[in-house]
């Protein structure tokens, strides 16, 4: 594992502290997994966290924009959302199939009450860090 630098944006600490209760694990959830990768991504010695259109976010060096979010609009249901010009959605669809319900090419959506497949979206998130590395390769590294 690397030494991993982590950034933090104040704000970022307050969107997640604004998250209803029932939703604020979830959310925790996510955030934990993303710095999971990172710290086990040899290439990734440095993940800035924070807020892109409101929305608590992560940038490395080599990754594309990984951002997350609920919205008061779809109360049950939160999401990881990548870069919809990028080719991570398709290849996800590709590597997972059925494993994730997906929003066009930007978003995985999860239902608040759906037990996380953990497992495979630690292979997309590592996909969207290191993205910039994995591009050329047909399946962007994942298995």
């Amino acid at each position: 594992m690397s030494e991993l630098e982590v950034i933090t944006n104040p704000r970022v600490e307050e969107v997640f502290a604004n998250y209803p209760e029932q939703v604020r694990g979830r959310m925790q959830q996510l955030r934990d997994l993303v710095i999971e990768v990172a710290e086990e991504t040899p290439s990734i010695s440095r993940l800035e966290e924070t807020l892109k259109w409101g929305e608590p976010s992560f940038l490395t060096k080599h990754g594309s924009t990984l951002r997350m979010d609920w919205k008061e609009r779809a109360p049950d249901q939160y999401a990881m959302y990548f870069k919809c010009t990028s080719r991570l959605i398709d290849t996800f669809r590709l590597v997972h199939g059925p494993t994730f319900a997906y929003e066009g090419k930007r978003a995985i959506v999860f239902q608040l009450g759906q037990k996380v497949p953990v497992r495979e979206l630690k292979t997309c998130i590592q996909a969207a860090l290191t993205y910039h590395k994995v591009k050329g390769s047909d399946t962007l590294g994942m298995s």
